[in-house]
């Protein structure tokens, strides 16, 4: 069962094709005969979930939101900056209407007059199509003033993003959409109750709106029955890595990680032998092989193994890829896109990253190890935002499983007082 990719291939993004293949005809017969409240109580019943990666209930999250007085706003998060995430790309240039259409949706049930898509820059196709499909939506009355002939008005716009990974996070994401700096904000307020020009603010992922006009058209118990007693629905998953095909598939939620990465229906088999799996992005902690055998794509499953859902970036590494160096690369990442706003994130992603570099070089030393786990330990709750976190996770996850590749780098390291004399430990060269 498609949910969110079942009109990829067909011409979706012209509104013509769209209605062809259904598009908001339940809108226009069912959404504007419920009320708010009717609309909130069927997300919520569907089980529907945040496909960004938190995975908080929906309808849940729009309850927050205050009614009655201040304008609320809507933030579709399509920033996509976690490494092996692409998923909301795809979906925006492949069906565009179908995110103007659940924007619809959440709007009536939110009271909410604006929207904005927060769109990474880069993705400029993804932008193209969208800025088309809402041209279109316009003259044909279904975005603007009086919606079908209703008392309902909305507008939608289309945000360019400047690429900085941190504006995932969604108070960063407000911040850059009010032209300010894309840095995290403290918590509480949240942005339900004070969020984009101190105004309640709800926002969603991609593919959670997207979700909106089936669970409309076929009810909250069709919706969750495709999942699990916890969470309804389907799930889209970017896959890469060592797979023969890779790309974006759409499965139910639960699905076992190994049918998802062998099965002809997906991926269709791991290239060479198995090493490993990150199960959520690249911020997830990684599994064994036996542990791929166990797991099953949900958020509850993932947790008991002591990793997170995440995203959905399934990225499955075979036994040429040296644990290390793999280590190295997300160090080199998450310390570069730190914002700089708390200490532990500015100067200790950095740090972790020159002993990782370090190690991956052969100048690495005894007492290395140990070090990074007590540096990744103390980037958890000490910070406005997780991106420390998300780099800690899989160092200590890695650290935990493949230590051994790590010992042996060590072993093979040059004199303790040559490498100790580079520019990676000296203090001098940190903001490097």
């Amino acid at each position: 069962m498609k949910v969110c990719t079942q009109n990829f291939g067909k011409g979706a993004q012209k509104i013509d094709v769209y209605k062809k293949l259904g598009g908001y005809a339940n809108t226009q017969k069912i959404l504007f005969g419920l009320s708010s409240f009717e609309v909130i109580d069927l997300v919520q019943r569907s089980g529907l979930r945040g496909r960004g990666g938190a995975g908080f209930p929906t309808g849940m999250k729009w309850s927050f939101v205050p009614r009655g007085g201040k304008p609320v706003y809507i933030a579709v998060n399509a920033d996509e900056g976690e490494p092996g995430t692409f998923k909301d790309h795809f979906l925006m240039r492949e069906d565009p209407h179908k995110l103007i259409e659940g924007l619809i949706i959440a709007g009536w049930a939110l009271g909410a007059r604006n929207a904005y898509i927060y769109v990474r820059g880069e993705f400029l196709p993804a932008i193209e199509s969208l800025t088309s499909a809402i041209r279109e939506a316009y003259a044909a009355n279904l975005l603007g003033k009086n919606i079908c002939g209703t008392k309902y008005s909305l507008d939608i716009t289309v945000h360019r993003g400047a690429g900085a990974y941190v504006c995932g996070e969604e108070t960063a994401l407000i911040n850059s959409l009010e032209g300010q700096k894309g840095q995290p904000r403290l918590k509480p307020p949240f942005p339900a109750v004070n969020g984009a020009w101190n105004m309640p603010t709800c926002v969603n992922n991609v593919e959670t709106i997207m979700a909106l006009p089936w669970i409309l058209e076929n009810g909250a118990e069709a919706y969750a029955a495709l999942g699990t007693p916890k969470a309804g629905g389907t799930k889209v998953f970017c896959v890469s890595g060592d797979v023969k095909r890779r790309g974006v598939f759409e499965a139910r939620l639960g699905i076992p990680l190994m049918e998802l990465l062998e099965s002809e229906e997906y991926c269709g088999g791991v290239v060479g032998n198995l090493k490993g799996c990150i199960p959520g992005g690249s911020s997830t902690q990684v599994l064994t092989p036996e542990e791929c055998k166990k797991a099953n794509l949900d958020y509850e499953s993932l947790a008991a193994m002591g990793t997170m859902f995440g995203s959905g970036a399934v990225m499955p590494f075979n036994d040429t890829h040296g644990i290390v160096e793999m280590l190295n690369t997300l160090g080199k990442f998450y310390s570069h896109e730190s914002c700089g706003q708390c200490t532990p994130c500015r100067e200790g992603t950095g740090y972790a990253k020159r002993i990782i570099t370090g190690i991956a070089k052969g100048r690495g030393h005894d007492g290395d190890i140990e070090l990074l786990e007590s540096i990744s330990n103390g980037f958890t709750g000490t910070t406005i935002c997780p991106l420390a976190a998300a780099l800690g996770a899989p160092i200590q996850s890695y650290l935990q499983k493949f230590r051994s590749e790590f010992e042996d780098a060590i072993l093979k390291k040059p004199n303790h007082a040559e490498a100790r004399l580079t520019d990676d430990y000296r203090p001098e060269g940190w903001w490097e």
